[in-house]
């Protein structure tokens, strides 16, 4: 039986988020975990805590799925990427331009997404953590360790955090904290996390829920940019750092050879690998693929949107006209493939970066019919037998594009529009031919860890320690020489070519002081957009929220 309950809805995301409540009634099903009766008429705790730990990580996996949302705002807004409108392709009201460019303002969909989604998972977590829902001690570490990570996001983006008790009456609006006030409530959640959330496992087959690793892991990113978040490094801080990620290390996380492998799910069982949500990962996929670039579950193709800067990829090691197999490019850059050289395990996708002819190849019968292509990822010896099938009866040839030309990626863009399909290099981290189920999204790696441990060191003045923990990973990537020296721009650099499309170089940007300066189609800034704007509709409703410096 459906019950109707009028005016005493508790409308977190509603008021948390700033917007305006009518006062009309409204009809909900009794057995939604936001009905509220008794005493407090407001919240009298979640019905079943365990069913909203598991929404909570639901709700973040499906946010995940999408280019766009956090993932937009961390990756369109810096060197790494950009989405420049093909003749009438990708222009989207100037979403995608305006990110790079920043000139973003309170509506932008992006913006107002993050605001909206990270908010409202704040309070749901805050439900779970309040004494009248009853939650065991791991459903509290769980809660607390995902309020401080969507905390986290809203703290880095805006400055300003909202925060309500559930136990506030829905008239009741929220308060908002300063920096310095939610970097302080992330740090206490973090620890108590840390306390009581499951040990961890470096090998364990899902890695979707936060153990002990993973608090540590955000903690220490916390704490790396606490100069950005409070105006100066504490004094324990860089150390705090370090000491984490030995934790971590302690373990058993460690960074793996094979770059691109650490990629392959729907599994995660690589010790670099500390937390991978379960979303479907299509969107960073297809979202730099050319049209014909289809694979066994999309013969369609990509989307033919998303491409890199060419300063970015410049911060490679390799030659740069070409990322042909065999000519010396790093491995974590990727290759291209080329007539002469079709790899058998990627099956004519190659990693990394993309341009250049020959990339991309379609099987076909002696005749030129289509081959259908056996299953991917299966046994060593069905794979043998696939490549002998293919090998008997079929060659390659070049993809073309739409016009039925060769098709070649160029690294130069005319601008952020005027541009035809061909234009841009793409990056590609995921690929569509070697993980088959496209389920799993890496969000921690023990390598990031590893190269936070380094700049703490740096930072702390032991440039030589550093150089080791850098040159560590390097030594792990084909043909990637050692650092003779180390800088601060060193530093940076190697996060990017390590850890690129991973959602931190805006982050990692802002905090190395660079992330205003012009590249690109981007003019020099005066660093206001290292703050989001806060969105209007919140702006309009909570009085103590106000616009951020410079919009």
């Amino acid at each position: 039986m459906i019950k109707t309950i009028k005016n005493r809805l508790n409308v977190p995301m509603a008021l948390m988020l700033g917007l305006v409540v009518s006062s009309c009634s409204l009809d909900i099903e009794e057995t939604d975990s936001l009905i509220t009766e008794g005493a407090s008429d407001v919240f009298n705790g979640v019905e079943n805590p365990e069913v909203s730990v598991t929404n909570l990580y639901n709700s973040l996996t499906t946010q995940m799925e999408t280019q766009e949302e956090l993932y937009a705002i961390s990756e369109v807004t810096t060197d790494e990427q950009l989405v420049p409108t093909r003749g009438t392709d990708w222009g989207d009201n100037g979403v995608w331009r305006t990110l790079h460019t920043h000139e973003f303002g309170p509506t932008h969909r992006d913006i107002v997404n993050v605001w909206n989604n990270k908010n409202a998972a704040v309070l749901r977590a805050t439900e779970i953590i309040d004494p009248l829902s009853n939650s065991t001690p791991e459903q509290i570490a769980q809660a607390k360790f995902m309020r401080a990570y969507n905390m986290w996001i809203v703290m880095d983006a805006f400055g300003q955090v909202p925060f309500r008790n559930p136990t506030d009456g829905p008239d009741v609006t929220p308060s908002v904290m300063t920096r310095s006030e939610a970097y302080n409530m992330i740090v206490e959640d973090l620890e108590a996390a840390i306390e009581a959330l499951p040990a961890s496992n470096p090998v364990a087959p899902n890695k979707a829920r936060a153990v002990k690793a993973s608090a540590r892991f955000l903690l220490a990113r916390v704490k790396l940019n606490s100069k950005v978040y409070n105006g100066s490094y504490g004094s324990t801080d860089l150390q705090d750092v370090i000491d984490q990620v030995n934790a971590i290390e302690a373990e058993g996380y460690a960074v793996t050879t094979d770059y691109f492998k650490t990629f392959v799910g729907p599994t995660y069982s690589s010790t670099d690998v500390i937390w991978a949500l379960l979303s479907n990962r299509g969107s960073k996929i297809w979202n730099s693929l050319h049209y014909s670039q289809g694979a066994q579950d999309n013969n369609g193709g990509g989307w033919n949107g998303f491409t890199s800067l060419v300063e970015f990829y410049d911060k490679f090691e390799g030659p740069a006209a070409s990322n042909d197999i065999g000519l010396g490019q790093e491995e974590r850059r990727g290759y291209t493939h080329t007539e002469a050289s079709i790899d058998r395990v990627n099956r004519g996708f190659g990693y990394g970066f993309q341009f250049g002819d020959m990339w991309g190849w379609r099987f076909l019968d002696k005749d030129g019919n289509e081959v259908a292509t056996l299953p991917y990822g299966e046994s060593d010896e069905k794979k043998a037998a696939r490549d002998a099938y293919q090998d008997s009866i079929g060659y390659a040839i070049k993809l073309k594009d739409r016009t039925g030309g060769d098709l070649i990626f160029t690294q130069e863009l005319p601008g952020l529009v005027g541009n035809n399909e061909e234009t841009g290099m793409r990056l590609l981290k995921y690929s569509p031919n070697r993980t088959g189920n496209y389920s799993g999204f890496v969000v921690f790696r023990f390598a990031d860890a590893k190269l936070m441990r380094a700049e703490a060191m740096f930072r702390l003045g032991n440039t030589g320690e550093a150089l080791v923990e850098v040159n560590e990973i390097r030594q792990m990537r084909e043909n990637t020489p050692d650092l003779g020296s180390l800088t601060e721009m060193d530093i940076l650099d190697e996060r990017g070519r390590e850890l690129y499309l991973e959602m931190v170089r805006r982050t990692d940007m802002i905090r190395f002081g660079v992330f205003k300066n012009a590249r690109g189609f981007k003019a020099e800034g005066d660093g206001h957009t290292d703050l989001f704007p806060i969105p209007a509709a919140a702006l309009l409703s909570n009085p103590g929220l106000v616009p951020n410096p410079g919009y």
